[in-house]
């Protein structure tokens, strides 16, 4: 299937979109934490709670989308998805209680997910080799802006009008973004290649992957790599405003580094697909992460913490995890051409689900000190490299 630069770029762009709808709705409530306790009558640590509420549904529904993807087409699920979260952010906006707010943020987890795991799903459709490797880098370079922004945008209406603002937007938003799948968004999947729901042939296609221990391995090293990265992202809050003593519109200062790292790294990710084996791409990406977990550390036990010491590694980090993360997200595809959505779902269940065990867990556990979070930072790549490197002996095995 032939495709122009222009229109790869615009696909890049859609698909870029959809992704970013799970991060961006992570990102731009965390200004407003405090605000809603306030307002809602609620402990810190139930506000966090929406947090988890919002991630394990995610990771527990990503299971089925590329399933249901895989048997109705990526275009119709996608749009069903896209209006359900816009009914799902209506009810935040209009939750009177912590536990209203809880339910329909696992709403919002519920459907969020179609899009990161179906946008995946659609390169594998169209591309192969190195060109899957350069949409991939081009949507996680578009994608990484996301983040930057959402809590700036977060913290500015959080000043002007309160945290239901918020949730306002992003039904506006979701509305924009379904406006534009229904006008420019092929349908990858011919009827011919569509696959079953029945549960015998999903038990075992599920078995399959789930089973499978390349695609374990490469999912790990990517849950664990980019865990390094989101303890922070969970912690920002305490981070930010309590240890280094910022307001809450300034979370660009946590977001803007990370996210211009996320940005080089893939951007030198698709130059670098077809000139460097993948192996050697994901080598270096590695040691420029243990760089600056190192430098994370030494900044950490020899300074208090401060700006710009306290987040620069944070953008060095980021490359190299942008660097690793086409590669290993097409490592985990690959071995199943037949069931790509379902492979997908399963990719982003266990990215999810680990996501949703460092915000219930891991973060709490890390937020009291920059320090910690430096170690935790260090203790996840270590784990995310020796998975790494367990799927690369994998690979390389004859047969």
């Amino acid at each position: 299937m032939p495709h122009t630069t222009r229109s790869t770029r615009g696909i890049a762009l859609l698909l870029a979109c959809l992704s970013a709808l799970g991060p961006f709705s992570i990102d731009t409530y965390l200004p407003s934490f405090p605000d809603i306790a306030a307002q809602l009558g609620a402990t810190p640590l139930e506000v966090q709670q929406t947090l988890s509420a919002y991630l394990l549904s995610f990771a527990a529904m990503t299971l089925w989308h590329g399933a249901i993807a895989d048997r109705f087409g990526r275009r119709r699920v996608i749009l069903g998805a896209l209006a359900l979260f816009g009914v799902a952010s209506l009810g935040c906006m209009l939750a009177t209680s912590i536990g209203q707010l809880w339910f329909w943020r696992a709403m919002q987890g519920i459907t969020a997910g179609a899009g990161i795991v179906i946008s995946r799903a659609i390169v594998r459709d169209l591309y192969d080799g190195a060109a899957a490797q350069r949409l991939m880098a081009q949507i996680t370079m578009m994608f990484a802006l996301a983040p930057a922004i959402a809590p700036v945008i977060g913290g500015w209406l959080q000043i002007a009008f309160g945290w239901r603002s918020i949730f306002a937007f992003l039904v506006l938003a979701t509305a924009a973004l379904w406006l534009a799948c229904l006008k420019l968004l092929p349908e990858t999947l011919p009827p011919e290649k569509r696959q079953s729901l029945r549960p015998t042939y999903l038990a075992g296609a599920y078995r399959e992957v789930m089973s499978s221990p390349r695609f374990l391995f490469a999912c790990s090293a990517l849950a664990l790599n980019f865990g390094g990265f989101f303890v922070y992202v969970l912690s920002a809050p305490a981070f930010l405003m309590q240890h280094l003593g910022l307001p809450e519109t300034a979370f660009l200062w946590l977001f803007g580094p990370a996210m211009a790292g996320l940005m080089c790294g893939s951007w030198i990710s698709g130059r670098l697909a077809g000139k460097l084996p993948p192996g050697k791409t994901i080598a270096v990406a590695y040691a420029i992460m243990a760089t600056a977990a190192l430098l994370n550390l030494g900044l950490n036990l020899s300074l208090p913490p401060g700006l710009p010491w306290s987040v620069a590694p944070l953008f060095v980090y980021t490359i190299g995890m942008s660097l690793a993360m086409p590669n290993l997200t097409l490592f985990a595809l690959d071995p199943f051409p037949d069931k790509r959505g379902l492979a997908a779902s399963c990719q982003t269940f266990f990215q999810s689900g680990f996501n949703g065990l460092s915000a219930a867990l891991i973060a709490p556990l890390l937020w009291g000190s920059t320090l910690h979070l430096a170690l935790g930072m260090a203790g996840l790549l270590t784990a995310g490299g020796l998975a790494a490197l367990a799927h690369r002996r994998l690979r390389l095995l004859p047969g």
